[in-house]
């Protein structure tokens, strides 16, 4: 199922709870957007999670329906709310209550990509991020939620894989250069409100195994998706995956390097690990 702002990739035989998402790794660029940039096409998709759509696309060999964003993350960020409007882009917007994100350029229509670097020269009409709003994120919005509906109705329960990638700088400063202690993977689960304790503890089991480096929460804890639709006491939970690029690709260029398949590969053993936690008969005693 294909739309202009998203994919959906369904199993032939749905078999598990779990389904997964990458809302930042669209790449399908509007023309007019592209055209009106002050940036270049690499500096563009700085903001991508880029390749992570590649790395999860096992997903329904698993059992499980995989939703992956085709809008860029510099057009609309699909984890961020609908009302994170930056007043310094979008005219006709007030000043709202003091939001890190929108304040750094960061709002669900961004001033700026990666390294604070301006996207275009002056203002926006409100009508014109409306009109994104519509068209990209309510769609991706309404296809999740449609998602988990369906993941609830047929298992009693969803489990939403919510599936990023972070720079390779972006790892806690103190933890640089010590590469045997350095996380390769962090997990979001807004420090235990997005998903229940065990949920989070076979996933990042799941990683383990593989031979990731895990950590939790820091410094990425989750954001839109995660407050959203974590509702652990209803049996609804969303974790947060976030996985060093340095793994897969060239950052600087944006493109996969050498270790991309391998990478892949142990992605897939995760994700089919991953897809066993929703095939559990047993309810989880969080639930």
């Amino acid at each position: 199922m294909t739309h202009p702002a998203y994919t959906i990739s369904l199993p032939a035989r749905p078999s598990t709870a779990v389904l997964f998402a990458s809302p930042h790794s669209g790449r399908a660029y509007p023309a007019e957007f592209v055209r009106r940039a002050v940036l270049d096409e690499a500096a563009l998709r700085s903001s991508e999670d880029a390749f992570v759509d590649l790395l999860f696309d096992t997903a329904p060999e698993a059992g499980a329906p995989f939703l992956a964003a085709r809008t860029p993350r510099a057009f609309v960020d699909f984890n961020r709310a609908p009302d994170e409007l930056d007043p310094a882009l979008i005219e006709g917007v007030r000043t709202p209550p003091t939001n890190p994100r929108v304040a750094s350029g960061l709002g669900v229509i961004p001033r700026v990509v990666a390294g604070g670097r301006a996207i275009r020269h002056g203002r926006m009409p409100r009508a014109e991020a409306e009109a994104r709003l519509v068209g990209h994120w309510r769609p991706y919005h309404a296809a999740l939620g449609g998602l988990i509906a369906a993941q609830r109705a047929r298992f009693g329960r969803a489990i939403v894989i919510d599936c990023h990638s972070m720079p390779h700088e972006a790892v806690p400063t103190s933890l640089r250069g010590r590469a045997a202690l350095r996380p390769e993977v962090i997990l979001g689960d807004r420090f235990g409100a997005a998903a229940a304790a065990a949920i989070v503890d076979r996933v990042e089991a799941a990683f383990q195994a593989a031979g990731f480096r895990v950590a939790r929460n820091a410094p990425f804890a989750g954001a839109y998706v995660t407050q959203a639709y974590g509702r652990p006491a209803l049996g609804q939970h969303v974790v947060q995956v976030e996985i060093d690029r340095a793994l897969y690709m060239d950052e600087a260029r944006v493109c996969p390097h050498a270790g991309f398949s391998a990478l892949r590969q142990r992605i897939a053993t995760v994700v089919a690990a991953i897809a066993e936690i929703g095939r559990d008969e047993v309810p989880l005693a969080a639930e």
